[in-house]
């Protein structure tokens, strides 16, 4: 049986771009994914880069980082990420006072411009100007997901790792050392195993007695086919409930008998003319959805702020999204557990994770690094 240097759970952004990064040190990796076919949180991501979100050293620090990779990983890549500069328009209800709303936003890395309704429908002019009372304007970066994940793992392959479409069902350990994983189909022999399962990660480690702080939300969001129209911008709405949510005890375990939902409404087009339109997050113990009623739904507010979206033909969908209540993600070496890792629960996962994949690589070849060490006390701490 063969011994992999790594097995990584998970191909998703998180997980295709961390195997991609240990590859390039000449480990062996074999990447685990349960679908073929992709049906997770990167293949409805809005795409977004806000680089400009940072607060601290630390968040500043990776943001910038981060958007300097992504304008060179195609190249790196050898494949389309679909990477571009384009602006982020932060809504404003027609209820709230805008200057309050901006103040809000002085602690991030990039200040945003207050624009009044008039400059805001000039800049996007599918807006409603009857639905807000301004807009923030930001710079942003934006990629298409999916297509950036196929490019990591179609490199990853270039350099010599696998990848093996199973569901991972167990992870196998004797005493406090990692031995490999069982899935529906073989089991696989490795010396570290690092799980990057975003918001399956929870239930997986506690599966094998690991208990992380890796929460969870039920997302639920329309995507279109290619249009006609042109959305200039991506649009959002400045103050996002989904942090308000998460931020909630009952936030803490989303497998208690507990019903939140919140809709932030707000879309982005993708380079081929389809749209993401959304989302709702909801934190219950139910794992099925009313998607014909989530669908209503986004429409209906994604429509008062950009009618001409309202009755775009689109599918809703729903998958999980990962989160944590103790920093910008959960990093490191977990339990006792020699050989076994957590990569999940990212903030900003798109900025984030791929830098945190390249630190985290060198780190496993000998490369001291304050920030993977620094993610190793928080997540230590979880």
């Amino acid at each position: 049986m063969t011994t992999y240097d790594w097995i990584v759970i998970g191909a998703g952004v998180t997980g295709a771009s961390l195997a991609y990064e240990l590859s390039q040190h000449n480990f062996k990796v074999l990447l685990l994914e349960k679908d073929p076919k992709p049906d997770n949180a990167t293949l409805y991501s809005y795409g977004g880069l806000a680089y400009w979100s940072g607060t601290d050293e630390l968040t500043r620090t990776l943001g910038q980082q981060g958007i300097e990779l992504h304008r060179h990983l195609s190249e790196e890549l050898d494949a389309d990420t679909e990477f571009r500069e384009l602006d982020l328009l932060l809504t404003i209800n027609r209820q709230d006072d805008p200057e309050t709303v901006a103040q809000s936003y002085d602690r991030f890395a990039v200040t945003p411009e207050l624009l009044n309704v008039r400059d805001a429908c000039l800049l996007e002019p599918l807006l409603n100007p009857n639905a807000i009372s301004g807009v923030l304007k930001l710079p942003h970066g934006h990629i298409q997901a999916q297509k950036t994940t196929d490019a990591y793992i179609q490199a990853l392959v270039r350099n010599g790792g696998e990848i093996v479409y199973e569901r991972v069902v167990e992870l196998t350990y004797t005493e406090d050392r990692a031995k490999g994983v069982t899935t529906t189909a073989n089991s696989y022999s490795g010396a570290n195993i690092v799980v990057c399962a975003g918001g399956l990660s929870r239930s997986l480690l506690q599966k094998s007695g690991v208990a992380v702080n890796n929460e969870y939300t039920h997302a639920q969001l329309i995507t279109t086919p290619p249009v006609d129209l042109e959305l200039a911008t991506v649009v959002m709405p400045a103050v996002q409930q989904r942090f308000m949510l998460e931020a909630q005890p009952a936030a803490i375990d989303p497998e208690t008998p507990a019903d939140q939902m919140i809709l932030d409404p707000g879309a982005v087009q993708f380079m081929d003319g389809s749209l993401c339109m959304g989302q709702i997050s909801a934190v219950s113990n139910c794992s099925e959805f009313d998607l014909t009623a989530a669908e209503a739904k986004i429409r209906d507010r994604v429509g008062s702020v950009l009618p001409l979206l309202e009755d775009i033909p689109g599918t809703c969908h729903s998958c999980l999204v990962a989160f944590n209540r103790q920093g910008i993600a959960l990093v490191g070496k977990i339990a006792n557990i020699t050989g076994l890792y957590l990569f999940s629960g990212f903030t900003s996962t798109l900025v984030y994770a791929p830098v945190l994949a390249r630190r985290f690589a060198q780190a496993q070849q000998g490369t001291e690094d304050p920030v993977i060490e620094q993610l190793q006390l928080i997540l230590n701490q979880a």
